[in-house]
């Protein structure tokens, strides 16, 4: 998933931003968190939590902690974390290079939207991000679907039903077998949590009292079981992410 930070004292811009990374994010199939933050020291208390995020758009000319001070207190921290720039001017090109900016968007640029675009692509090879999508069969049709975008599959009533998030969250069915489906998908980091649930790891938020919580607030029951297992392999999973 990506977790995405924008920092910038311009509200309005940032919701902007927002709403250009989130379209062209969504267009690409990719799961997806963004948050805004005001001020560049909203963003520096975070301390360590920062590195919770894939990526920081900052802009580089706020009042108190710019975005230049802001991205030596991540790098402080971290290497790992993308930095981006965003700037109404171009003379901060040696603190980019200094502070490893993976780009620089001028605010003032025509082709703002595009230039977006291509710092979201250069974001995925830098992270040589490949989204594995497959082609299912379902009652209402074959669709290709994004598997960052399958949270679970669930079986009912001698059918499956698949729980994916477009807009909003949508249910396609269709006639085939959970254990088929689990055989297809483990290599795709699907745990089978339960006979009738096969769950995607990465929208797992918490495993806690015999259910899982998934990151849109749906919580799915764990026999006990497998309880040890799936809490196991969640604290795994979450080591290497």
């Amino acid at each position: 998933m990506f977790r995405i930070a924008i920092c910038d004292d311009e509200i309005f811009f940032a919701e902007d931003l927002k709403e250009l990374i989130s379209g062209y994010m969504t267009e690409k199939g990719l799961v997806f968190e963004i948050d805004i933050y005001g001020s560049g020291e909203a963003l520096v208390e975070l301390g360590i939590e920062v590195v919770k995020y894939t990526a920081v758009f900052l802009d580089i000319n706020m009042e108190k902690v710019d975005g230049i001070k802001a991205a030596e207190k991540i790098r402080e921290i971290s290497r790992e974390v993308f930095i981006v720039f965003v700037t109404a001017y171009v003379n901060y090109s040696l603190e980019g290079y200094r502070l490893d900016a993976v780009r620089y968007l001028l605010k003032n640029k025509v082709n703002f939207p595009g230039t977006v675009n291509e710092c979201v692509d250069a974001l995925m090879d830098k992270l040589n991000y490949s989204i594995a999508k497959r082609v299912f069969d379902f009652k209402e049709g074959t669709k290709e679907v994004s598997l960052e975008r399958l949270l679970y599959i669930e079986s009912n009533l001698h059918k499956l039903e698949f729980h994916i998030m477009e807009d909003d969250m949508k249910i396609y069915t269709m006639y085939e077998t959970l254990n088929a489906l689990e055989e297809k998908l483990e290599v795709n980091d699907f745990i089978r949590i339960h006979q009738s649930y096969l769950v995607n790891i990465k929208h797992i938020k918490n495993v806690v009292r015999y259910k899982v919580v998934l990151t849109n607030g749906v919580e799915l029951i764990i026999p006990k079981a497998r309880y040890t297992y799936v809490k196991e392999q969640f604290i795994s999973y979450q080591g290497e992410v």
